[in-house]
């Protein structure tokens, strides 16, 4: 065969995907290799690479891309406590991505949303209730973030050994949780102890065992260095640290934060310049369209380019973009798949497994609806389709709300009465020489006349997100209280004094103050942003076709005085591993339809030295004792009894969700490694001191106002580790 006739390395399926990169990149002008490190990348028609569009989003679905199925929020997913069921939703997410990328590529659609580089997950930590973009995390605990974050990760890649069938992206690196209306400006402060116990978990797991493809850089600065230019976060701790070989993404906007905002570097050329020096391949914006006079200037070289160009490629390469069509499996993934009855199925699944039981005063739920001739269903998110979706979403071609799920669950004879009563941020403030009751008169008149009322209430994508994207947010984004918006509470109050039984729908991302609702009324089901199916995920639980097994991923706290100032990145008095004063409802509680009892919790060895690499096995019988089959979420905290430093109150270490049958007894097991033990120390070390540990193990926390809320205690056991102190890899 003639040289003429020899295909380019760069296509040949046969070579490795770096000796095809490595062509590729070789055959391109410096002009051409910027083009692709721009989000929005060009095509180079001479080497046959089309254009690409590297922003795409799937938190809970594929996002902004039409139609396909919405999942329940991420936080609403962390309330199942599954890994198993984030890897099934995702693996479901990846198959409807390929199907879209697949049709759109066929009519040469290669716009904003069509790709398969996706932005999620959000794995910062929910450290504040007040953060608008708490519900796109799994919650306030590292070690929940990381198991459903890794779970996530995996099944969005994929398990084929040649390629990719989505890329992930965790995100935000790091130290990232608010205020949003400071984000591109302000400096998150944290001690190496915080970073290294709480805000970097998360991602180190991401990268060292979900082999994440990609990580985005956040909007702030964290101890003084912008994140998307951090010398310590993406080379030190990423590259260096935790071997990181994919490609970093800048926030859209973040390296124009440079100069605007920051004021961290000169102007654009500047800001370009030290992005790229830093490791930062991607440019959600338009910053890097000065490189090529900021190489002219001297301050970044071709070579330092060729590096995050080789990066961007590999990626791709990875997806299969370079291949012929046959070679790549999901290829072959129908348009069907997508917003398919097995996806929706798989919507409602892991909605009623998110659904978190509050309250239920007098085992009031489930409902019998044999029994129940008039239902009232009230409130201002029973019939809005917005409180499904949460934010990053996609449009599913069938929304079943609260109200609908209800209308559908009850007997044909059954009256279902409706009446929005406020709306949902109604103030006095809101009308003209009207009361601001108004809609009082209808709710009131239907609660008369019925035997039960369903309230559903809470928050909206309005009230809380992003900055920029919230319409009703005086604090950017977030909330400036916990309090429920406008006169929702006004409307429940007014309604109980009718002495109608009483059932409170949550639809919410984030903590609310609950504590008139814990007083006053029946029961209280904490439904999230629930996603398509999310109507009818309720009508389940509350008409006890469905057992709720949800778990809190985050605190509820009393009132916002328990709180810390919003800006204070210190985890001194935050979340439930050290908070100090007992919150309403606790992380990691949620209450069922039946009971469990838990046994015969015993470990492997009750001594062990800080010298050896072995395991711990702890194991425990869980029965059911109740009279209905249902979910129990078997929780694992490690408590440090003889640490040297400040330490959590108790850790989790261990979740497994488990399904039994009335009477039916299974024994649990977790494996407990000895770096599950460690502690950082004040200078971020990790380090395995010899001591006493205590294991605790039970479906809530070892804490008072779990004990309190269910009555039931978690078993404990105490193990010691000899010798010396160790430091362990982190």
């Amino acid at each position: 065969m003639s040289k003429t006739n020899e295909i380019p390395a760069y296509k040949n399926p046969e070579l490795t995907i770096d000796e095809r990169v490595d062509d590729l990149v070789s055959r391109m002008t410096l002009e051409e290799k910027i083009s692709q490190m721009l989000y929005s990348s060009s095509a180079i028609g001479r080497l046959d690479v089309h254009e690409y569009n590297w922003w795409n989003e799937c938190l809970h679905g594929v996002a902004r891309a039409g139609t396909a199925t919405v999942f329940p929020q991420a936080i609403g997913m962390a309330a199942t406590f599954s890994p198993e069921r984030l890897f099934k939703v995702a693996a479901a997410i990846a198959d409807e991505a390929r199907a879209k990328y697949n049709a759109a590529r066929r009519h040469e659609d290669r716009g904003i949303y069509k790709g398969l580089t996706f932005w999620t997950p959000n794995i910062n930590i929910f450290r504040d209730p007040r953060w608008g973009r708490g519900q796109e995390t799994y919650g306030e605990d590292p070690y929940l973030t990381s198991r459903l974050g890794v779970s996530f990760i995996k099944g969005l890649q994929g398990d084929d050994p040649q390629y990719m069938k989505a890329a992930a992206c965790a995100k935000h690196f790091a130290v990232h949780s608010g205020p949003e209306s400071e984000r591109h400006e302000f400096d998150a402060i944290a001690s190496p102890k915080d970073m290294r116990e709480t805000y970097l978990p998360a991602f180190r797991d991401a990268v060292k065992e979900a082999k994440v493809e990609a990580v985005m850089g956040a909007y702030n600065r964290t101890n003084g260095e912008p994140c998307c230019a951090s010398k310590t976060l993406m080379q030190d701790i990423l590259r260096d640290e935790w071997g990181f070989e994919g490609h970093y993404v800048s926030d859209c906007g973040a390296i124009l934060d440079f100069h605007e905002h920051h004021k961290i570097t000169s102007g654009p050329v500047e800001s370009a310049a030290l992005a790229v020096n830093m490791g930062c391949d991607l440019n959600c914006g338009w910053i890097y369209e000065h490189l090529a006079e900021a190489v002219k200037q001297g301050l970044v070289s071709e070579e330092t380019i060729d590096v995050s160009v080789k990066r961007l490629f590999r990626t791709r390469f990875k997806l299969g973009m370079f291949d012929p069509e046959d070679r790549v499996p999901f290829n072959k993934i129908p348009y069907e798949v997508n917003d398919s009855d097995e996806h929706r199925q798989l919507a409602l699944e892991t909605a009623r497994e998110s659904i978190v039981l509050l309250k239920n005063k007098d085992s009031f739920l489930p409902l019998n609806k044999d029994e129940i001739k008039t239902i009232a269903v009230i409130g201002p998110n029973a019939d809005r389709k917005d409180v499904l979706l949460g934010n990053y979403f996609g449009l599913p071609s069938k929304y079943v709300t609260v109200l609908e799920g209800i209308q559908q669950a009850v007997n044909e004879d059954t009256r279902v009465f409706y009446a929005e009563g406020c709306a949902l941020g109604e103030t006095p403030e809101s009308f003209w020489g009207n009361p601001p009751t108004t809609g009082f008169a209808e709710a009131l008149t239907v609660a008369e006349k019925s035997d039960v009322v369903i309230m559903c209430l809470g928050l909206s994508p309005d009230f809380e997100g992003e900055e920029g994207a919230v319409a009703e947010s005086d604090g950017g984004g977030d909330k400036v209280d916990l309090k429920l918006p406008g006169l929702q509470l006004e409307l429940l109050q007014a309604i109980s004094q009718l002495g109608k039984p009483i059932v409170l729908v949550l639809l919410n991302g984030s903590p609310v103050e609950l504590n008139w609702p814990h007083d006053n009324v029946e029961a209280i089901v904490e439904a999230w942003y629930p996603g398509e199916e999310g109507g009818t995920a309720v009508a389940d639980v509350i008409f006890g076709k469905y057992n709720p097994a949800g778990r809190l991923p985050i605190t509820f706290v009393k009132s916002i005085d328990q709180l810390p100032p919003f800006r204070d990145y210190s985890m001194e008095n935050r979340t439930y591993r050290y908070m100090e004063s007992a919150p309403l409802y606790p992380f990691g509680y949620g209450l069922s339809y039946t009971s469990f009892e838990y046994s015969n919790l015993k470990v492997s060895r009750e001594e062990l030295s800080t010298e050896d690499n072995d395991d711990l096995l702890v194991s425990v019988e869980v029965e059911n004792t109740g009279k209905l089959a249902g979910d129990e979420v078997v929780q694992l905290y490690i408590k440090d009894l003889e640490a040297s430093v400040r330490v959590p109150h108790w850790q989790l270490n261990g979740v497994q969700r488990i399904h039994l049958q009335p009477g039916e007894k299974a024994r649990v097991e977790f494996t407990l490694t000895k770096r599950q033990f460690a502690l950082i120390d004040e200078e971020g070390k990790c380090l395995l001191e010899p001591g006493v540990f205590r294991i605790y193990v039970g479906g809530q926390q070892p804490d008072e106002r779990s004990k309190e809320l269910t009555g039931q205690e978690v078993l404990s056991t105490e193990i010691k580790y000899t010798g010396t102190s160790v430091e362990m890899e982190y």
